[in-house]
């Protein structure tokens, strides 16, 4: 699906108005339905509804939606920031069939003095700011917002809580926004919905569909996406009848080092089970007797030293090469990882020690096969591409990296973003905190890996696989629980996330 900006947002709106075609009024109803319908499933009409209203739209889904529960016998309250200059346009509709309505209490802010209390039982609707808010709130907006964060009663934001910015939120106060427990958000996710710094402000998000012009959808361009399970299915080769394990690839797997087997056997468990055809696994000499006995269905290639990787197989036996769980950094092995980049090998995953012997080796970055896919973790992502300040700009560094280095980036994380070299970026929606566990990241790279020896295409065998990897967590979580998690559990349950799309 994708990510639209709010200015796009703005102009599909009005794209809908005018080729619908429906008046402004229909559709801000059509909006508050859907909320109002989430509210009548999820609240008890026992709980008293405030809403906070603000002179915009947003306001106005706010006036319409009281106007709503307040039919089916919601006991609503409803206040209007008041800056002196009126409403216009469909909120002041709303505002006037309230007033016909007669069912909500109706009080106006127009100082501090106006600010209600809020009692902790109630449930406060945000509709003071929408998305096209672009400059942090001060004076009675902000002593507003402060009384909401301030009350224990649950929050819940129409679209977007109050004084979150939908992309770039770098120089924004973030103190000073609303902080919800729910936020119900109109066709498409903000941007700023997937950065971890916004968690505590969002809450839990939904996306409500309101039925926009699919005609604008499909017309306007956008960089950014969320992975859906639709576009995973889409994806997905079937196996012929008559397939063999040659068809399905062969690939190499570079991983291990003295005192790190575990991360070799995860990430080549992984490969085998995301459907590769055939897998050689490159050990030190002292990681052979562990490979053979945990992992029988690798081959193994053993490197002459005891203790690291030091050489590789010809690479132009494999489908697709993987580099890097539990590598170690010694001299050595970054001598082999230069000399292996420099053969230029068609399809090449770099992870972990991978990814810190090129923080320590930069120049190798203008090396790498195009389409090479880099698996970091922020601090790894930091050590080659350098430091950010906020989740905004560090997806703007990994944009422009992808596009210099002509690479895959796959960051992850909560939201796990994936950078092409064309500029396009996918955000996973799969995985949760229980995956946060050693070894998590090494079944990743084997999955990819696996996927991407049976002929996918670097982008389609990043963008399955992470999202393959969350499904796997998903199911772990459901059976077991999120704290139980270890990383041969996601091994384990990645059949089953196969079968969920099958």
């Amino acid at each position: 699906m994708k990510i639209f900006t709010t200015k796009q947002i703005a102009e599909i709106d009005q794209f809908t108005i005018k080729n619908e075609p429906i008046a402004d009024i229909d559709l801000m109803e059509r909006a508050s339905l859907q909320i109002a319908s989430w509210l009548i499933f999820t609240i008890s009409n026992e709980k008293k509804l405030v809403f906070f209203a603000g002179p915009g739209n947003n306001g106005g889904d706010a006036l319409a939606i009281a106007r709503l529960m307040a039919q089916h016998d919601f006991l609503c309250e409803v206040y209007l920031i008041d800056f002196g200059k009126g409403l216009k346009g469909s909120p002041e509709i709303n505002w006037q069939r309230l007033e016909e309505q007669r069912k909500v209490a109706l009080h106006k802010i127009q100082s501090e003095t106006d600010i209600p209390e809020i009692s902790d039982d109630s449930v406060v609707l945000d509709g003071l700011f929408g998305s096209g808010l672009s400059r942090t709130l001060d004076g009675l907006p902000l002593k507003l917002v402060e009384q909401i964060n301030q009350s224990e009663a649950k929050v819940i934001a129409i679209d977007i809580p109050s004084g979150l910015f939908g992309e770039d939120n770098s120089e924004n106060d973030l103190a000073k926004v609303v902080r919800a427990n729910h936020t119900l958000t109109f066709q498409f996710p903000k941007l700023s919905f997937f950065f971890p710094e916004h968690e505590e402000i969002l809450g839990n998000w939904e996306v409500l569909p309101i039925g926009l012009h699919p005609d604008a959808v499909r017309e306007f361009e956008t960089p950014f996406h969320f992975v859906t399970e639709d576009f995973i299915s889409s994806k997905m080769k079937k196996r012929s009848k008559f397939s063999h394990k040659g068809t399905f690839g062969h690939a190499l797997l570079i991983a291990g080092s003295y005192g790190k087997m575990g991360a070799s056997v995860l990430a080549s468990k992984a490969c085998l089970r995301a459907g590769v055809g055939l897998l050689t696994t490159h050990v030190p000499r002292t990681g052979y007797e562990i490979i053979q006995t945990t992992v029988p269905e690798a081959m193994c290639s053993i490197d002459r030293s005891d203790l690291m990787f030091t050489e590789y197989p010809d690479p132009e036996q494999f489908s697709a090469i993987g580099v890097g769980p539990g590598l170690g950094m010694k001299i050595n092995s970054q001598r082999a990882l230069k000399d292996l980049v420099k053969s230029k090998p068609g399809k090449l995953v770099l992870d972990a020690d991978a990814l810190n012997i090129l923080g320590e080796n930069k120049e190798l970055m203008d090396l790498l096969p195009e389409n090479t896919i880099l698996t970091p973790h922020p601090k790894e992502f930091e050590r080659i591409a350098g430091a950010s300040t906020d989740s905004y700009s560090r997806l703007q560094v990994q944009i422009n990296f992808s596009k210099q280095y002509k690479v895959i980036v796959v960051l992850k994380g909560a939201y796990t973003s994936i950078s092409l070299p064309d500029g396009r970026i996918y955000f996973n929606t799969t995985g949760n905190p229980g995956m946060a566990t050693a070894g998590s990241g090494d079944v990743l790279t084997g999955i990819i890996l696996g996927v991407l020896a049976q002929d996918y295409s670097p982008e389609d065998a990043a963008i399955l696989s992470v999202y393959f990897h969350g499904l796997s967590g998903d199911l772990c979580a459901e059976y077991n629980g999120q704290v139980a998690i270890i990383a041969g559990d996601l091994i384990d349950n990645l059949g089953h996330s196969f079968l969920i799309l099958d």
